[in-house]
């Protein structure tokens, strides 16, 4: 294959997040114009309802599909840690400076002989740097991924997801994605609120093929409002790379 044609979906993955990000610009300037317009309702862009998709919080799980089991309560703020020997758990919200207080304890454990091999994941999501930090920890350290039955990987836990090795979910796992949220509170004129969504962006796509996951996953983030989470089926699983082949 020519290096020409070995480019082609990387173009058009770029083209597609180009018009992503002029689509985005657009309805921020509209909800910027919105909130000043005097007597006007606010904005909004609700994600639109369906089976796989679903309200979105970080501290809370979404409600379990019928006769799955999973755990119930708050989700912890910061990633806890659970196991020792090869597998360990990965349980909570991917805090900021979580990849380095992980990264830190995967080379303690490495240097007193209990290497991790495989980590499981259960989490909210939270920080997108600090999942694609720890995520590029986990593949040079050759550590695999999964998901297991009743768990959940949400919106940047996915990141994490993709840096294992080899990437594994149970069919009764839930794997989501959304659109980044960058905070109501902030007090950004429109322009500059798109800069950090085309940077943010672009970082992340530079991750994803990195991980030789198809970046075409951002498709249905982008088109998921961030208080909503969609759920991705096996066969999406499967067409995006998210998981590998079972060895």
């Amino acid at each position: 294959m020519s290096d020409t044609s070995s480019a082609r979906p990387i173009r058009r993955a770029i083209v597609a997040l180009i018009g992503v990000q002029v689509a985005i610009g657009a309805a921020l300037m509209v909800i910027d114009l919105g909130h000043n317009w005097p007597g006007s309702d606010p904005l909004t862009a609700p994600g639109a309802p369906g089976p796989s998709t679903r309200p979105y919080s970080p501290d809370k799980r979404p409600g379990a599909s019928p006769g799955v089991p999973s755990p119930s309560g708050p989700m912890p703020e910061r990633l806890e840690i659970t196991g020792d020997g090869a597998e360990i758990t990965l349980t909570g919200q991917i805090a900021p400076g979580d990849a380095a207080r992980i990264a830190e304890d995967l080379t303690r454990r490495a240097d007193t002989g209990t290497p991790v091999t495989r980590v499981r994941l259960d989490s909210t999501g939270g920080s997108v740097s600090d999942a694609l930090e720890l995520g590029r920890s986990f593949r040079a350290s050759g550590i695999a991924t999964g998901v297991q039955a009743g768990a959940i990987c949400l919106s940047a836990c996915p990141y994490l997801f993709a840096g294992g090795t080899s990437r594994q979910a149970d069919a009764k796992a839930s794997i989501g994605v959304h659109q980044h949220y960058f905070g109501k509170s902030a007090i950004l004129p429109a322009f500059m609120a798109v800069e950090d969504v085309q940077r943010g962006q672009s970082e992340v796509m530079a991750y994803l093929i990195e991980m030789d996951v198809d970046p075409a996953i951002m498709g249905p983030a982008m088109r998921t409002a961030p208080d909503q989470i969609y759920l991705l089926s096996a066969q999406e699983l499967t067409d995006f790379r998210l998981i590998t082949p079972e060895s």
